[in-house]
């Protein structure tokens, strides 16, 4: 293992993965050029989109379809941009499907964020996608960023005929401030009788606005969305209400004081990264309640790691597993 550099205080952090240290710079040089915090969110934005490649690119010379829907958003609220993949040849059978929230400490990014891996189900699965593009803090505080993600759980089910889907066959999945708005939206399931999610799938995720477990400590000022990052957005989407009672478990899930009869969840995380002991946390809750979770601590591992090297023996591993978890819960043959 290749040493971290040293953090500040009494923490240690845990060293990376030595294979990994080359996507690691890679990843800081090309998404985190300008530090987040309050005064630099717009800059970032306009860097992201400078970074996600458009659809067109996303999907020239692979098997897929794609469209742009407008949908109704939460009552009350705008109505919600969503882009659809599919498979260029449809199965005369209903389809599994997945719902992709985006990353990006839900003040950054756009639904394109997530589309690659709705364009690689659809090409290897036959899986129907749906990218939602929901609201951003500061300007839209939590939970409206759930409430958007919940509003398009909704309407792929109620349409599940006319997208060629199974709405028994439905996941929920996202990286980072996606994996937290994931679980948000399970908990909105549950706690609202349905739609139903066959899994939640929690890459990476983003769960606690507290932002004060020993791996948030340990990666201050240290690799990929550091604490730093993390306390700009998690003061963006709670403002006045964070440390406080006042958040929703929606906003953040961590919050939740129940998390018995949630669908079944799949977490994984680095065991190098700030997220590192929430989403650990977060496992055992479910397995306290008899549920159903399927936990991954990669070692060495630096936040969404397996993007950047993908070629690393960890991050085959991880996608190896993912996709295991994949084909179990969401019946994909071959």
């Amino acid at each position: 293992m290749t040493a971290a550099p040293a953090a500040t205080g009494s923490v240690v952090p845990v060293p990376y993965d030595p294979e990994l240290v080359e996507g690691l710079a890679a990843f800081l040089d090309l998404v985190e050029i300008i530090p987040l915090r309050a005064d630099t969110i717009l800059a970032n934005r306009a860097h992201f989109a400078t970074i996600i490649p458009p659809i067109e690119v996303q999907a020239a010379g692979r098997p897929v379809t794609w469209e742009d829907r407008l949908i109704p958003g939460p009552d009350g609220a705008p109505d919600l941009e969503v882009t659809i993949v599919r498979p260029s040849t449809a199965s005369a059978d209903p389809a599994p499907a997945v719902l992709s929230i985006h990353g990006g400490g839900m003040v950054l990014g756009t639904r394109f964020f997530g589309t690659p891996e709705l364009i690689d189900l659809a090409e290897r699965h036959g899986v129907v996608g749906v990218a939602v593009e929901y609201r951003l803090a500061p300007e839209h505080p939590g939970p409206a960023q759930a409430e958007d993600c919940y509003a398009a759980l909704r309407w792929m089910t109620a349409h599940a005929a006319e997208l060629g889907i199974d709405p028994d066959r439905v996941i929920a999945s996202g990286q980072s401030a996606g994996g937290g708005l994931s679980a948000a939206v399970a908990l909105m399931a549950r706690d609202r009788g349905g739609p139903r999610l066959a899994g939640q799938l929690l890459g990476c995720p983003m769960l606690d606005d507290r932002n004060e477990t020993v791996s948030a400590r340990q990666y201050d000022g240290i690799g990929a969305w550091d604490r730093n990052n993390n306390d700009t957005a998690w003061t963006a989407i709670a403002g006045a209400d964070r440390f406080t009672d006042r958040v929703s478990p929606y906003t953040a899930p961590a919050r939740a004081n129940d998390l018995a009869g949630l669908a079944p969840a799949y977490i994984e995380v680095g065991a190098a990264e700030t997220f590192r002991d929430e989403a650990v946390d977060y496992a055992s809750r479910i397995w306290a309640t008899g549920g159903q979770a399927e936990l991954h601590v990669w070692g060495g591992g630096y936040h969404g790691f397996h993007g950047f090297s993908p070629d690393a023996v960890v991050s085959v591993a991880a996608n190896a597993a993912r996709d295991s978890w994949l084909r179990r819960v969401l019946r994909l043959g071959g």
